[in-house]
């Protein structure tokens, strides 16, 4: 196996690119190598199979998509308020559609992982690791809310995040904002 960290990060956003645009099925090797623009029998270098090859896309998704320094200050450093929260939650959502192909190669990788084991365990573990996270980073940091309030937030935002980038005419910006302003207030007022 090559170990060339650049060469294998390319590789797995090339991935994530060919799962948006031609879902798992489509997701070889051969797509792989076509859309990281590098020699045919590269990717098959780098990884051993197909599975590992979804597998590393799943992990680099996490990678793709992790908040700013900035981000993070206002979760801990910000002030504890509603509005803050709301702020943060626009974010997540800008930020996740920002990344429209990461978000729906995850959508892809999901799917498959319910047919496959091992990857179903690599993204159970990972979004698990990331709402433990997300949690004890809002409890730890003071904002207003309980652990119920992030889950409820979390269920909520990704469902929004899934209409905005599978049917887009679904919520108009305007709405998107609001429904989150709503989210927000009735979650963590209660």
């Amino acid at each position: 196996m090559r170990t060339n960290p650049e060469r294998r990060q390319a590789l797995l956003d090339a991935a994530i690119e060919v799962l948006a645009a031609e879902g798992a099925r489509g997701l070889t090797f051969r797509a792989v190598d076509k859309q990281a623009a590098v020699p045919a029998g590269t990717a098959s270098n780098y990884f051993a199979n197909r599975d590992e090859l979804l597998t590393q896309a799943g992990i680099r998704f996490y990678e793709v998509v992790q908040p700013t320094e900035e981000t993070m200050a206002l979760v801990t450093d910000g002030p504890k308020s509603v509005e803050n929260i709301t702020m943060l939650m626009k974010e997540v959502v800008g930020r996740l559609e920002a990344h429209r192909t990461a978000y729906l190669a995850l959508l892809e990788l999901r799917l498959e992982a319910t047919r496959r084991p091992e990857l179903r365990e690599v993204l159970t573990e990972r979004v698990r690791a990331d709402l433990d996270f997300n949690v004890s980073n809002h409890l730890a940091s003071g904002q207003p809310g309980d652990e119920t309030s992030v889950l409820l937030l979390y269920l909520a935002l990704n469902w929004l995040i899934l209409e905005h980038l599978t049917l887009p005419g679904i919520f108009t910006e305007e709405q998107s904002t609001a429904l989150i302003d709503a989210a927000v207030a009735r979650v963590i007022a209660s």
